[in-house]
């Protein structure tokens, strides 16, 4: 018997992770195989993606709204992401968007975590249709911008620290501002 197409085997995996019941304060995503499971986030961490969202607001176009914690589907290659803040078409309904709708995702990496953020994602959201990825990592003060996504990854990155202004690009053109973002205490 061969082995199931990877929609079926995403859908079956799906249907699993809807079933579980998760701690207050946790939340599901699919990689391949493996279903993920995440504590919830810290004060800091909190405050930092206030602080991005907001700037993100001030220039977001009118076609698109901002969600936290929305489930991105990718059935054909067997993911389901959640990011922190992503950006979406207003009329996105239901309890998955399809990934490739994503104008963005957001992540303030997770000091529990991390690899999730840094190696996980970093190789899902290009594979998703996800064009921009913006990584924020307190335990550092690093910042990276993933664009133009492929099968192989992401084609562009931009590096930087808190404080730099990061270019965020169309379809909200606008430079970040970074210097109030808080690391995570040593």
């Amino acid at each position: 018997m061969s082995e199931p197409q990877i929609p079926e085997r995403h859908a079956r995996l799906l249907a699993y992770a809807q079933s579980l019941t998760p701690p207050t304060g946790w939340k599901i995503e699919i990689s391949g195989d493996e279903i993920i499971m995440m504590a919830g986030r810290s004060v800091i961490h909190q405050r930092n993606l206030l602080l991005v969202r907001r700037q993100f607001e001030a220039h977001e176009p009118a076609d698109l709204m901002p969600s936290e914690n929305t489930d991105l589907a990718s059935p054909n290659v067997g993911k389901l992401r959640n990011p922190d803040l992503t950006y979406i078409p207003l009329e996105s309904g239901g309890n998955e968007v399809p990934a490739e709708q994503a104008a963005i995702a957001v992540e303030i990496v997770s000091p529990s975590n991390p690899e999730n953020d840094l190696v996980g994602k970093v190789r899902d959201y290009p594979l998703m249709g996800i064009p921009l990825y913006l990584l924020i990592d307190p335990r550092e003060g690093d910042i990276t911008l993933y664009s133009e996504p492929s099968d192989s990854g992401y084609h562009q990155r931009w590096d930087g620290k808190f404080g730099d202004p990061v270019p965020i690009p169309s379809p909200f053109g606008f430079e970040l501002a970074t210097d109030a973002l808080l690391r995570y205490p040593a």
